[in-house]
């Protein structure tokens, strides 16, 4: 599965964006990948219902992932929301999630964790109802040294068809499969003439 290289400008939602941001600023502190006791994103408390934290386990093509916090929202849009919450965090987000919507994920975790650098999603889906949801996924990279220890990933389900229902909105008895639109690696500075948001910071 390809994906492209891209600048900063390719995320689509404001408060992704902010994330981008901070993890661009912390990344010019420290090198090759920032740390994530200097990932600064301001007040985001209104934002982790739609966050997911990870430990990441491993290297390379082997490496899993071990959910440390989940959204509430998120919890939802899976199906999940029926798990008690104190029994979401600590465990593989392939067990979490089920193999085969694991199936269709992992190849965005896995680029992170090769290329260690932000990784950003778009894919359409439909809802309960059948109105067109456009679902974009940020995966941001933190680690001692060049090896992804921790990954932080923003999650945002948005339809220009006014509301819709986010219940198992991704989940196995969804009513549609996930069409990719977008796969990019963000490793391209901002063209000079075109910001991506307030306080952009390029990368070198």
């Amino acid at each position: 599965m390809q994906f492209a290289s891209a600048n900063p400008s390719v995320v689509r939602a404001i408060t992704q964006r902010v994330l981008l941001n901070a993890w661009l600023r912390a990344a010019r502190a420290h090198r090759p990948l920032p740390l994530l006791v200097d990932f600064d994103p301001g007040d985001i408390k209104g934002e982790l219902q739609d966050m997911m934290g990870y430990d990441v386990e491993g290297d390379g093509e082997d490496a899993r992932f071990v959910i440390k916090q989940e959204g509430a929202r998120l919890a939802a849009t899976y199906g999940n929301d029926h798990v008690d919450p104190a029994k979401r965090t600590n465990r593989y987000l392939h067990d979490a999630i089920g193999e085969l919507r694991y199936s269709r994920v992992v190849p965005s975790y896995l680029a992170c964790v090769r290329h260690r650098r932000p990784i950003y999603s778009v894919a359409t889906v439909q809802d309960a109802d059948g109105k067109e949801v456009s679902y974009e996924r940020l995966l941001l990279p933190f680690g001692f040294g060049d090896e992804v220890e921790q990954i932080v990933g923003s999650f945002k389900a948005i339809s220009i068809e006014g509301g819709f229902k986010v219940q198992n909105l991704m989940g196995l008895q969804a009513s549609s499969v996930p069409a990719i639109l977008v796969q990019a690696v963000i490793d391209l500075a901002v063209p000079a003439a075109e910001p991506a948001a307030n306080d952009v910071i390029e990368l070198d």
